[in-house]
Order: C-alpha cells, then structure tokens, then sequence
C-alpha cells in the first residue's frame, strides 16, 4: 500500500489477555496434532482400560448378578487396584507422548519459525507453556480424570464409610498422573527442541526406557551395587508411585533419593529446553 493514501490504519479491536496468550499456541498445536488419523485412533484405545475399570467396578458390587453366572467374587477395589489402572494408563500416556511430543517443537525449529513467534508478545516461557500444555491436557484426559471419575463411581457404590477411608487414593491418582505428565512433557520436548527430525526424536523417547533400565541392571550387574537404579526413569517413577497408593513393593532407592532423581531429570530436561529455544541461533 502506497504511503500517500493515508489508508492504513492499526487494529483497534479487542486484545487477548496477556495471561492468556499461550491458549493460542495450544489451540493451533492441538488442531494440528489430532489431523493424524492414527493418533486418533490411539487416543481412543486409550479409554478402553477405563472403560474396562468401570465394568469391573459394577460387577464387584453386584454379588447377585455374578451368582446367577457362577463367576467367582472378583478382586476388591482398593489401592490396589487404582494401581493397576495408572500402571496402564501411564504405559499408554508413555507411547501417546512418543508420537505427539516430538511434533510440537521440532517442526518449529527445523523450519526457522521461533523468530517469527518471538517477534510477536510471547515470551520464551509462554512458549514453552502454550506447547507442553498440548501434552499436559492430552495425557490428562487418559490418566487422572478417568481414574477421579472410576473413584467417584466406586465411592457412590461403596458409601460414605469407604470414601471417608480412601479419598487419599483420590489424591494419589492425581499427584502420580501430575509426576509422569511433567517428566514425559519435559522429557518429550527437550528430545524435540535438540533432535530437528521428528521420527528420530520419537524413537529417542522410545529407547530412552529400555536403555535406561537396561544401563542400570548393567551398573549393578557389574559393580554390585544399587545406585544404577537413578539411571532407569521407569524405576524412579514406579519407586514414588508405590509409595503413593501404599503398594507393598520393597525398592533398592528410597522414595526419597526416587524424588530428588526425578526432580534433577526434569531440571536438566528444563535446562536443555530454554537453552535451545530462542528467537535466533549463532552457528559457529
């Protein structure tokens, strides 16, 4: 446009709010995820454990119904069991993350995007945000909010006596779903932001299990000692959510030393992250 028309003039309309600003990121993120039919599709698998939960719950206070089918009286509900629910929901959120994680950032590096991003108001930590919390809400939806809602089924069930003794489960499902969304999402993005090539950085999250546990059976194999355990992330994990749901499971790593593991792994993850994410990149 001609400056001499006088006819531009700037957009006077209504803004985002600056708290907000980040949604846009997630809403165009999460758009683009699920064009995937296959993600999809896995998305959906996803609810078929609790889906499963959920029957398993009805039949276990229906004692009349599993009499006229002879079945046996199925296990009870209790830690035990919501246990068992988040070992496979967390085995499913670990693949979800490695197919939908590294194609959040990736894409924005390997095509020289950030500058574009960045000339706009968002800062490096709105970024980072607006990006993880796709994985946040993602892995959310198959993890703590279908194990609250199997709780509140089996809490209607049971009465107000066995609510009363148990709401700590309730508590557990939430804060061992918030530990393995923070390190898969950070665990996930860092791959991303370092490895350009999204099947590569896919297939590093994928390996970075196996190859954990297997360094940590190595060291101690080798070594005669326990301190390879802080090498398997799946270990760490597991020791913490043991203790969550009172799981009688005797570990070599205190659940102490697992916290203080997982909290140095999400740092460094942290770290790595905001090290690579910047609006340009001096090339040596």
């Amino acid at each position: 446009m001609a400056v001499y028309r006088r006819n531009y003039r700037p957009y006077s309309g209504a803004q985002t709010p600056e708290w907000s600003r980040f949604l846009v990121l997630f809403r165009y993120s999460r758009r683009n995820l699920f064009r995937s039919r296959f993600l999809t599709g896995f998305f959906v698998l996803c609810f078929f454990w609790p889906i499963a939960c959920m029957v398993w719950i009805y039949l276990a206070h229906s004692a009349s119904f599993l009499a006229k089918l002879g079945l046996p009286e199925l296990i009870s509900i209790d830690n035990k069991f919501f246990f068992l629910y988040m070992t496979v929901q967390g085995v499913l959120s670990f693949f979800m993350t490695a197919f939908a994680g590294p194609g959040l950032i990736s894409p924005d590096l390997a095509n020289g995007s950030l500058p574009l991003y960045f000339c706009r108001p968002f800062s490096r930590a709105e970024y980072v945000l607006g990006k993880s919390s796709v994985l946040g809400i993602l892995l959310s939806q198959i993890t703590w909010i279908p194990g609250v809602i199997l709780f509140i089924i089996q809490a209607s069930f049971a009465g107000a006596s066995w609510t009363r003794d148990n709401l700590w489960i309730a508590g557990s499902l939430v804060l061992s779903s918030l530990i393995l969304i923070a390190i898969l999402s950070l665990l996930s993005t860092a791959l991303s932001a370092w490895v350009k090539w999204r099947i590569v950085a896919g297939a590093l999250l994928v390996a970075v299990v196996p190859f954990g546990a297997g360094l940590a059976e190595a060291i101690n194999a080798v070594l005669r000692i326990d301190a390879g355990h802080f090498f398997d992330l799946r270990y760490l994990v597991a020791t913490v959510w043991t203790n969550l749901f009172l799981v009688d499971n005797e570990r070599a790593v205190s659940v102490g030393q697992a916290w203080i593991a997982i909290l140095v792994y999400g740092s460094i993850c942290l770290w790595l992250l905001m090290r690579k994410i910047r609006a340009y990149e001096v090339i040596r």
